[in-house]
This record gives C-alpha cells, structure tokens and sequence, in this order.
C-alpha cells in the first residue's frame, strides 16, 4: 500500500487486513502508482518527482533498479502474459516498460494519465480530457505480441 506523504509503502497482511512491515522510499517522492509482479517477487512503483519508476523486490523491499519514465504518473499497469509495464502520464505519454528498460513511449495528450488495462482484451484505455478544440476522449491502444507493434 503506498504512503506517499510518508514516503513508504506499508506491507499488508491481506488476510488479516493488517500492516506488517513497512519500506522507506529514497531520494524521490510521490510515490502513487504502484503494480505487482507476484510471479517474480516484484513491486512497481512509479514516483512524479523524479519521474521515474523504481522496482522492488516483494520478499526484502530491496531496490532491483530504477529508471525514468513519463511525467506525472497517475497509473501502471503489469502485463504479465507478455511481461511488459505500462506507465500512463499526464506529461502526454504512455511508456512501455520491458525488463526495466523503456522500448516505447507513445503519445497520449498532455493531462491523459488516467487508464485502465484490460488483459483479457489486450488493450490500453487511456482517458483525456477536453483541452482547447480537443474534445474529451478515450485512448484505445491494441497491444500486440511485440511491444514495438503497439498500435493506437
């Protein structure tokens, strides 16, 4: 569970809906976003200053990398069938995440970081909202098998 004015992320017993541990964030702040690798112990975490997204292993809360990624992040997303994260920013972009590098950053619109990921469909909905003679609308990106072919 994240913490971002404490600059943690509580560990939470699920079944007992209790906090058990907690870790401390460093040297970066407002951590929000946040997705799970259970399958390989691993936690995203995307922070807004810097912008960037730091991985964690789940068993230790230990630092396994860091990089840059969009602005402004309000979503992450894990794919696990095709082992890709996507990142969702409000800065105009959606950055495509694989093995803790980015292959892909593709244009959303300044402000459009609020997304949904939809496994079963294979596709990326990213919502923005209406700015100047843009009207409101929905993002549909198709994921394919290759990242690099992603499609909007």
């Amino acid at each position: 569970m994240n913490l971002p004015n404490s600059k943690k992320i509580a560990v939470v017993d699920r079944t007992q809906g209790k906090m058990i541990s907690s870790w401390s964030v460093s040297g970066s702040q407002a951590n929000y976003p946040m997705a799970l690798d259970e399958t390989n112990r691993r936690l995203f975490v995307v922070f807004r200053r810097p912008a960037e997204m730091q991985v964690l292993d789940t068993a230790t809360g230990s630092l396994v990398s860091r990089l840059p990624t969009v602005g402004d992040a309000d979503d992450v997303f894990y794919d696990s069938a095709r082992r890709l994260i996507y990142v969702t920013g409000g800065d105009g972009a959606v950055a495509v995440i694989e093995q803790y590098r980015e292959i892909a950053r593709l244009p959303t619109r300044k402000g459009a970081r609020t997304s949904l990921y939809v496994p079963e469909w294979g596709k990326l909905f990213v919502a923005a909202r209406a700015e100047g003679s843009d009207a409101a609308s929905i993002f549909v990106y198709r994921v394919t098998a290759a990242a690099s072919s992603t499609t909007r």
